[in-house]
């Protein structure tokens, strides 16, 4: 199959951001220095009603910075207090607005490897999150209406039948609005700096003030409305991760651990929001992250007695992914995800000395695994409350859920009107449940992986077994869901590692035991940030 369009790899690298390029050779000089870009409200006027409110803490004033779009001067301000709002200005002319879209995910993860799949064949992509993850035809290469048409084409006549193409004409822009001193601009684009001060930010959406340090960037995003961005040093950054990621009452150890692991994390995941101009989110698809608001003294501490290492394996930062409850046994990467597994992510029991063999006993055996999560003591996450778990839903509730979800990802049986039964037709040897089988009125649908857990409400991770429920006519009326784990349970288990650190395990000893053959070590020059698979 010949695809055109193809961008050289060269070409490739020389086209990232540099705040991206150095995820992939590290070729800056202070390494214990470096500043984030994180977007702390990602979709600033999706609801025309939206405002954000910033607000110097102390004497030192903000200092704006902006072109006005009316005007075009350039201005320098200093206020105490600037509200932003948007404003809708009608166009001239309707503008076409449209992306060829190659695939819609529940995950960047799943999203990244089917990214390089097109980068392979030749597509020039970028990742986006418009609601879902999805992967668009680049929007600067494929830049005319004609050229999405014939990619378009092209893509279904090799037998590509989940693209589209996604348009829409717009007859108004939203800008961005705010007064100071009695007069109004509007721009697309401003800076707000408070050197050397805090900043607190009320965002419209959850009424709630939390504090930054750092400065910040109001800019255009990929979905017509605006992401207000927050750059702040690398250290400080996790001040506002770590005690909100693994909870205020946890072991020394266990912060100390999961401070590396955030530092790692976040400077292997840079590249999520190039298609935005920024690097992380502040929510769950990167890593929870408040600012100044919430720190505490436990986790300075460990951010101090940790500066500057990260995880590595082979001189490369691990994907240092890791979740609140594993359910007994962790994941490979590919149980969750598409992709190729890391050498340092798979099944490992969950506990400090063995009470099951995996190699004897795998759980991809139907047998085996509803023994196994009717195991309840020994693990490291013995008594936690989502370890073992039961939900139950009726068929009603379940339709809806399915039905919901097949429309979202524009599914040829999202019309379905009943489900007749749910099966699991495949599992790890983890556990985690790769296919489910959920026929239908009109066909089997088969969910992949995580995907489950997009689909349905009752389950807490894909680490389940489903026990059919009937009325006393022996109608099918639901399905519970009986399983372990909250989360994806790849890499380290947030509550299983208080386990450890209670016994006296080190930090290094809890991430080796969660990432085998990993080594903790000190950012340098040599350590590689991230390799794209697609170039190997």
């Amino acid at each position: 199959m010949v695809l055109s369009f193809k961008p050289p790899i060269k070409q490739f690298f020389l086209s990232l951001s540099l705040s991206t390029a150095f995820s992939l050779f590290t070729p800056f000089a202070s390494l214990l220095a470096i500043d984030l870009t994180v977007g702390i409200v990602q979709r600033f006027g999706d609801n025309p009603e939206d405002t954000i409110t910033l607000t110097t803490v102390g004497s030192q004033p903000l200092s704006l910075r902006f072109t006005d779009k009316k005007t075009k001067q350039t201005f320098s301000l200093e206020t105490k207090e600037v509200q932003l709002r948007i404003t809708k200005t009608p166009l001239l002319r309707k503008q076409l607005q449209e992306v060829v879209v190659l695939g819609d995910y529940g995950t960047f993860e799943t999203a990244e490897d089917n990214a390089n799949r097109w980068r392979r064949l030749g597509i020039d992509v970028e990742i986006t999150q418009p609601g879902r993850w999805q992967v668009w035809a680049k929007r600067s290469t494929y830049n005319t209406p004609l050229l999405r048409r014939l990619l378009l084409q092209q893509l279904q006549q090799q037998g590509y039948e989940n693209v589209y193409l996604e348009s829409h004409l717009v007859a108004e822009k939203s800008e961005v609005a705010f007064t100071v001193n009695g007069q109004t601009y509007r721009v697309d684009w401003l800076e707000i700096s408070n050197p050397g001060g805090v900043t607190a930010v009320l965002d419209s959406q959850n009424g709630k003030w939390t504090r930054y340090a750092g400065s910040f960037v109001v800019q255009p995003n990929s979905y017509g409305d605006y992401t207000l961005v927050n750059k702040v040093e690398l250290e400080t950054y996790l001040r506002g991760v770590v005690p909100h990621e693994i909870g205020g009452n946890a072991p020394k150890a266990a912060v100390e651990a999961q401070t590396i692991i955030a530092r790692t994390y976040a400077l292997r995941n840079i590249r999520r929001f190039e298609a935005d101009n920024y690097q992380l989110c502040a929510t769950t698809h990167c890593q929870v992250y408040h600012g100044l608001s919430g720190t505490s003294p436990v986790a300075d501490a460990a951010i101090m007695a940790t500066r500057g290492l990260v995880l590595t394996y082979n001189n490369e930062l691990v994907d240092a992914l890791y979740s609140s409850t594993s359910g007994g046994v962790t994941s490979n990467f590919s149980d969750i995800w598409n992709g190729e597994n890391r050498p340092y992510l798979k099944p490992i029991i969950d506990a400090p000395r063995p009470i099951w063999n995996l190699a004897e006993q795998s759980l991809d055996k139907e047998a085996n695994f509803r023994k196994f999560i009717s195991l309840e003591k020994g693990f490291n996450e013995t008594g936690r409350s989502l370890f073992r778990w039961q939900k139950q839903s009726s068929l009603t509730e379940l339709t809806r859920d399915l039905q919901r979800y097949l429309s979202r990802i524009r599914h040829p049986l999202a019309d379905f009107k009943t489900i007749n039964e749910m099966r699991v037709a495949q599992r790890a040897p983890s556990g985690r449940i790769l296919k489910l089988e959920v026929v239908t009125d009109l066909g089997v649908v088969t969910l992949e992986k995580n995907e489950v857990r997009s689909a349905f409400t009752p389950p807490r991770s894909t680490l389940f077994y489903l026990e059919p429920v009937y009325d006393s006519q022996k109608n099918l009326t639901g399905y519970k869901f009986i399983g372990g784990g909250f989360g994806h349970g790849v890499g380290l288990s947030q509550f299983g590692s208080y386990n450890l650190a209670k016994l006296g395990w080190t930090a290094e000893q809890i991430l080796q035991f969660y990432y085998p053959g990993t080594v903790v070590q000190p950012l340098s020059d040599s350590i590689v940030f991230w390799k794209p698979s697609f170039s190997h």
